[in-house]
């Protein structure tokens, strides 16, 4: 294997658990392979990566503010021309991954793809759905991210995957919360809950806000949204004709969320489907109640079906201020699920699954 050239494609890092995993492990593979090269349009992440990485990245236009097929375009005929130079290579795809597996089968060459969200969210579409059957079934191997994600890989698809936990790094959390940060938002007679999300249709803001508008009357809180996305104003209208403007506060994107959650007193997690939710580990870390939708997948799995927080009917705004209600009347019972989901964060070790990457591509 250490003859091969590692190619690491994700053609657009964003601000998000997928792209946080990305870095980790690539960082991790680069110190156990001798050539391992990563393909990306986000010259401005190269810092990010290990010097022992060959970064490969276009240097003449800042594709910021392009589309992302656009930079999926971009990053495939990088991918193309790596791979027509090393024909010795074997590539890990997290993204854009139907594109990268047709090129790679095209140019002979090995790919892992690494799937980041549910079925659920992408293939109810007729026609996606037999291109992705195709595409999985000619990739040489799938890797998710929760066991429900791959018994849904099985059924959807018909395809075997690999399923390897998200790495958590709990040491550089508790380093990140030392910051100090000043949340004058947040207010000791209240009850404090944050979201930290991209503002898009699938974390579904929406649910979360009518919750809130449900019980603006029953108790005093503040909600605290980090993210940012096409939703944002369409959001901030609903904020200001239902009159929460002094109860709900969206802050923009920030690298560093972690005081603000460690601030809270709960987090919630509204979305229509997820893969393996980082935050929601993240939050069970600094010791956080976790409210969250019973959606595909991940949720369910990292809470134990709700034995570690508290499950919501995804989409259902009443029933998610129902929960908030148990909270709010429930404390001893919520500290208890606080603990022993506390005690069930050692499926996702750091090390040991950032150990089952080398151990898979070694396979090759």
């Amino acid at each position: 294997m250490n003859k091969k050239n590692l190619i690491l494609f994700m053609p657009s890092i964003e601000i998000g658990g997928v792209e946080k995993n990305f870095i980790i492990i690539s960082n991790f593979l680069a110190s156990k392979f001798n050539k391992l090269t990563v393909i990306t349009t986000s010259i401005n992440k190269k810092n990010k990566f290990s010097k022992k990485i060959k970064f490969i990245s276009q240097s003449k236009i800042n594709l910021s503010n392009y589309s992302r097929r656009f930079k999926f375009l971009v990053g495939l005929l990088m991918l193309a021309t790596e791979i027509i130079k090393n024909k010795n290579s074997i590539v890990l795809c997290f993204q854009a991954n139907i594109y990268c597996v047709y090129l790679c089968k095209l140019l002979r060459t090995k790919v892992v793809v690494r799937s980041n969200s549910s079925p659920e969210g992408w293939s109810k579409n007729f026609l996606k759905k037999l291109i992705y059957k195709n595409a999985f079934s000619i990739a040489d191997k799938i890797i998710v991210n929760s066991l429900e994600f791959k018994k849904q890989v099985k059924k959807k698809f018909d395809v075997e995957s690999s399923c390897i936990y998200n790495p958590l790094n709990k040491d550089e959390i508790i380093n990140l919360i030392k910051k100090k940060v000043n949340i004058s938002f947040f207010k000791k007679k209240c009850l404090n809950f944050i979201n930290v999300a991209r503002l898009e249709d699938q974390k579904d803001h929406m649910t979360l806000l009518n919750a809130f508008l449900n019980l603006k009357n029953i108790i005093n809180f503040r909600l605290l949204i980090i993210g940012d996305g096409k939703n944002k104003k369409k959001m901030e209208k609903f904020i200001k004709e239902n009159k929460l403007i002094n109860e709900v506060k969206i802050l923009k994107n920030i690298n560093n969320p972690f005081p603000y959650i460690k601030k809270s007193d709960a987090f919630i997690l509204s979305s229509k489907y997820e893969g393996l939710p980082n935050v929601l580990l993240e939050s069970i870390i600094l010791n956080k109640l976790i409210i969250s939708s019973d959606c595909p997948t991940g949720p369910k799995e990292i809470l134990d079906n709700g034995k570690g927080g508290l499950l919501f009917k995804t989409g259902d705004s009443i029933d998610l201020a129902k929960k908030i209600l148990f909270f709010v009347n429930n404390k001893k019972e919520c500290d208890q699920k606080i603990k022993y989901a506390k005690k069930r964060i050692f499926r996702f070790n750091f090390k040991n699954n950032l150990i089952k990457y080398h151990q898979l591509i070694n396979n090759f």
